[in-house]
């Protein structure tokens, strides 16, 4: 059913004044010079200080109070969002080595339960995990990985109860299902076995930064204090992870900062692991690695700015004069990942800014593109076990269009449905309908731009928009089918993807062309998306709503400097917000490795730049849009006070009267809350601000 675009106007009773922070002098130091901070006072690395703690409950009870009036809304959106999940769903099963695994909810319950069944998937269930007995007791719960030793029967995962994503290793025997005593605390989720089944590979991080810095060796059943270090990665500008070769030979270790990558590799079955590297880093070069035969093939961007995929013997693979080419090149497609198959590699490629599935059998005889109707789309392919197989599986999705997940016969060229997401409360398709323009940037680029909307949404400059964005760290937001805006779209929303610069949409040089000193297209291009859709009479000029979180907060920060007039409103999650303090102290974890990505604020001519467009340096006395900001008090990735920060600040010089709200899970991180329920709670109340915001 068509919804009212417009909520009946909320009487509010006489609300509490929100809480003014105290203004305390402090001086952030630099090479270029002091500034003044007078709000660094709510930085608590311990989370202990009462005055802070006081300072965020009082903003939580503004908060709450403000949305009090609101709340049979909330509980609306709620049921409504709730009511469009299969609560009983399971996920696609996997064969690994004669086991198929799979994950399944139970309704009314709040967190995975992982389970396998022996050969076929009439076999009795074997429950591995229970994520709600596990999470019994707890204010958040999170299991990060899981992996099964090769011979089935022990499994290693990693669970986090606090939200900073610093989780603990945990062992359990699947034969008899008793947890070990052993553990390991402050690791990555990311666990490897070796093929004698009892060794297994971990990250641990460093107790300050949190930045992944060593792998160690546990073996199952030993003290974990005795576990031997295999590497150590002192550039911190380094992140460090584990995986495994399809054909489950190799063990890597990978290393990757923002411009570089370096592969090492270790036969599994070696019972020392040894550990040699795959091509030793080289500047601005980055590659991945798939082991096929007695080759390694490498997705790689030497001499390729979009990357190309090549093959190489694994004796000789440093030497770059081994290489073969199996897909070269391209100016006009960005290859984005690869999965191998004796026969076999499939490849998810960008061109013309959408996600796409290449196939190409080693001999070349059969090389082709899966298409699609949709103007917008997106083909994903997925992790597929078993490197002797010919079928590939993906994920074929829309802004209109739930996810599919088929599995494609590259030799027979046929596809079978093997599950679509299913999408309650009465969802169809075609209902909706989504189209991909775009927009003219400042500087003449052409910013593509995903949006949907409910057939009979008239195209008259009449409905609001929401318009959602990332823009960095070259992650692409594709047009995915995202149940909880269908809400929007029944209520007359047309809904945005606006894939600026800094994403990687179209090709590495949009990436390039939106970090470091060319940031500001990422803010510009957002803005100049709102101007077309205004202009094309796809949105109201006076209804526009704007998304983002993260490094997306930080998008929605400069927007809010920048243009504040062309936004009704923005929410801000979880934001970066305070650039220059964060990338100036190194104890904060991921500064160091993220000095590629927006510059080192010691160098002058960084942070001259940095400093002009930092959200929070950059408040003045001027109107700005109705806000709702979140945050996590545990929140590892942003830590908290940015937010708070730039809320006070907000609240001390805004000239306007519109709602800031500044909303803090006190039990969460990053992610914000655990239960996929909790979560909807959380978009509950965006929306309820964002619909009440039509009418104030």
């Amino acid at each position: 059913m068509n919804k009212n675009a417009t909520s009946r106007k909320v009487a509010r009773p006489s609300l509490p004044s929100p809480p003014i922070a105290a203004r305390k002098p402090h001086q952030v130091l630099s090479p270029n010079g002091p500034r003044d901070d007078s709000y660094y006072w709510l930085r608590d690395d311990t989370r202990k200080s009462k005055e802070v703690l006081n300072y965020l409950n009082d903003e939580n009870a503004y908060t709450n109070s403000f949305l009090a009036p609101t709340q049979a809304l909330q509980d609306e959106l709620f049921e409504e969002l709730v009511g469009r999940i299969k609560q009983d769903d399971a996920s696609v099963p996997v064969l690994r080595r004669g086991w198929w695994y799979y994950t399944r909810y139970e309704t009314g319950r709040e967190y995975p339960i992982y389970a396998r069944r022996r050969r076929t998937m009439s076999a009795p269930e074997h429950v591995m995990l229970d994520g709600n007995a596990l999470a019994a007791g707890k204010t958040f719960y999170q299991i990060g990985a899981w992996s099964v030793s090769p011979n089935g029967r022990m499994l290693a995962y990693a669970e986090d109860d606090v939200g900073r994503r610093q989780y603990k290793l945990r062992v359990k025997n699947l034969d008899t299902g008793k947890v070990l005593a052993e553990t390991v605390s402050n690791i990555e989720p990311n666990l490897v076995w070796a093929n004698d089944n009892k060794t297994l590979l971990y990250v641990e991080k460093d107790p300050v930064t949190l930045l992944s810095v060593r792998v160690r060796k546990h073996v199952v059943g030993a003290d974990p204090a005795k576990d031997k270090l295999v590497y150590e990665e002192r550039d911190h500008s380094y992140y460090l992870r584990l995986t495994r070769s399809k054909s489950e030979k190799y063990l890597f270790i990978v290393l990757r900062s923002t411009l570089q990558s370096e592969w090492h590799y270790a036969n599994a079955d070696d019972p020392k692991l040894k550990f040699r590297t795959v091509i030793p880093r080289e500047p601005n070069h980055e590659y991945q690695v798939a082991h096929i035969g007695r080759d390694f093939v490498l997705r790689t961007n030497w001499e390729a700015p979009n990357y190309r995929l090549v093959r190489a013997p694994i004796a000789k693979v440093a030497d770059k004069r081994t290489w073969k080419d199996v897909i070269p090149a391209r100016d006009d497609a960005f290859l984005q990942s690869f999965e191998v198959f004796r026969n076999y590699v499939a490849v998810n490629e960008r061109s013309g800014g959408l996600m796409k599935l290449h196939v190409r059998s080693w001999n070349g005889k059969r090389d082709y593109v899966i298409a699609s109707a949709e103007p917008s789309y997106t083909t994903q392919l997925m992790p597929t076990p078993g490197i002797e197989s010919a079928k590939v599986r993906y994920i074929y999705t829309s802004l209109t269009t739930q996810r599919t997940t088929y599995e494609y016969d590259m030799t027979s060229d046929r596809k079978t449905v093997l599950k679509t997401e299913p999408v309650l409360g009465g969802f169809g398709s075609a209902n909706y309908r989504t189209e991909y323009l775009h927009a003219t940037a400042s500087d003449g680029a052409l910013i593509p731009i995903s949006i949907a909307y409910r057939v009979g949404t008239k195209r008259d400059g009449t409905a609001p928009l929401y318009q959602y964005a990332y823009g960095s760290y070259g992650l692409s937001t594709d047009p995915a089918f995202i149940p909880n805006w269908v809400s929007l779209m029944d209520r007359g929303f047309v809904v945005a993807i606006a894939h600026v610069r800094g994403g990687q949409e179209m090709g590495r040089a949009w990436y390039d062309e939106g970090r470091l000193l060319n940031k500001k297209n990422t803010f510009t291009d957002f803005i100049a998306v709102t101007r077309h859709l205004v202009r094309e009479k796809y949105a109201a000029r006076d209804k526009v709503f704007a998304q983002g979180g993260s490094a997306g907060g930080l998008l929605m920060g400069a927007i809010a400097n920048l243009a504040p007039s062309d936004y009704r409103g923005v929410v801000a999650n979880v934001p970066f917000v305070d650039i220059v303090t964060t990338m100036l102290d190194e104890s904060i974890p991921l500064t160091t490795n993220e000095f590629d990505e927006w510059g080192n604020p010691k160098d002058k001519v960084f942070y001259d730049y940095m400093m002009s467009y930092s959200p929070y340096d950059n408040v003045i006395a001027k109107s700005y849009p109705a806000m709702l900001v979140t945050s996590g008090l545990w929140d590892s990735q942003v830590p908290y006070w940015e937010a708070a920060k730039w809320v006070a600040k907000l609240r001390a010089v805004k000239t306007d009267r519109h709602p800031l709200l500044f909303k803090i899970n006190m039990q969460a991180g990053h992610g914000g809350k655990s239960g996929r329920f909790e979560r909807l709670r959380e978009t509950a109340i965006e929306y309820q601000f964002i619909l009440t915001s039509l009418t104030s």
